[in-house]
């Protein structure tokens, strides 16, 4: 087990769970042989669903019946206690039995939780909430999405760092440029603490990513940037958009296509073709948010999403681990 990468995983997390996350697993270790699961939940239920399915090797049950509620506020959450699927998850990480920890449960309770366990990195002040956009090139890191209503320019610095460091650990190859979200593409826009840090990273040279200046909203999904920082209201703002305009096309689409006879033959006649475009658009491709500034690595899985979202999100841990994102932080920051 040595030379596996161990992942946490709260099981008893969002909807359709233990199962969904115990499908997810089953489905991530059909590619990946590399990882050990510590499971954190039920045990009855979930010895049920993997028993026979993956080699006892690879998987270690620890029981509780204790969960986070959904519903729970982010302090309710905290108070249910040490017992819980979610805590103890976190708190192996913290331990160092594990490498990183995934649950699909309630976020607010998940960053509370996460930052009573765990240390944040020398010099960062806040933690980020950090996920990955697919673009016209690639896919994009976008950060904060939702942890910080109001940053300083050096959060915004600190995410800069932070994304960077994530996306090369994704990316080992590539060197990111590094945009702030704004109004406008003129130095002379935005607040003052977006023209502090706009000045700050401008004149600040970096061997970990090159900065781009400003990224307006309709350029997001452009690939020119790599890396895109905003404040959590902002960045929020932009995703659930995101996810909405997806959402329409993908609908509207559906409407055109199977709403008339003419639709219904162009689809036959395209289906290779809508099947690509479905699938870059399948947002359970791109499940696994990072809670990214703590020492150990937090992710986030979508808590409606099904197994193979779920198995995505098993990937980002996977990947994030091998890259050695924190250790990339801490040299950079």
């Amino acid at each position: 087990m040595s030379d596996k990468i161990k992942i946490a995983v709260d099981a008893m997390g969002g909807d359709g769970s233990p199962k969904k996350v115990i499908d997810g697993i089953l489905h991530n270790h059909l590619s990946n042989k590399d990882i050990f699961f510590k499971i954190f939940g039920d045990k009855s239920q979930i010895t049920k669903l993997i028993d026979g399915k993956i080699n006892n090797e690879f998987f270690q049950v620890v029981h509780t019946d204790k969960i986070v509620k959904n519903t729970d506020s982010p302090l309710e959450g905290a108070k249910r206690g040490r017992e819980t699927s979610m805590w103890l998850a976190i708190e192996s990480v913290k331990k160092k039995e594990t490498d990183i920890v995934v649950s699909a449960g309630n976020t607010g309770a998940l960053l509370v939780i996460s930052k009573l366990n765990l240390k944040m990195i020398d010099n960062i002040d806040k933690p980020a909430l950090s996920a990955l956009w697919p673009n016209k090139k690639s896919m994009s890191v976008v950060l904060d999405l939702g942890a910080n209503i109001e940053c300083s320019s050096k959060n915004l610095l600190d995410f800069s760092i932070m994304g960077a460091s994530l996306y090369t650990s994704l990316y080992p190859n590539d060197k990111p440029n590094v945009g702030l979200l704004n109004i406008g593409s003129e130095e002379f826009k935005g607040n003052e603490v977006i023209k502090d840090t706009y000045q700050i990273l401008n004149d600040k040279k970096s061997n970990n990513y090159n900065f781009a200046g400003y990224i307006e909203g309709n350029h997001l999904m452009d690939g020119e940037v790599n890396v895109i920082v905003s404040d959590g209201f902002t960045g929020n703002v932009a995703l659930k958009t995101a996810e909405g305009t997806a959402n329409f096309i993908t609908d509207e689409l559906k409407k055109a296509m199977t709403g008339s006879i003419i639709g219904k033959i162009s689809s036959i006649l395209n289906f290779s073709n809508l099947k690509k475009f479905k699938k870059r658009l399948d947002p359970r491709l791109y499940n696994g948010a990072i809670f990214i500034g703590l020492d150990s690595p937090v992710v986030k899985s979508h808590g409606g999403t099904d197994f193979i979202g779920f198995s995505n999100s098993l990937d980002v841990c996977h990947r994030i681990v091998k890259g050695n994102l924190i250790e990339k932080i801490k040299q950079n920051i």
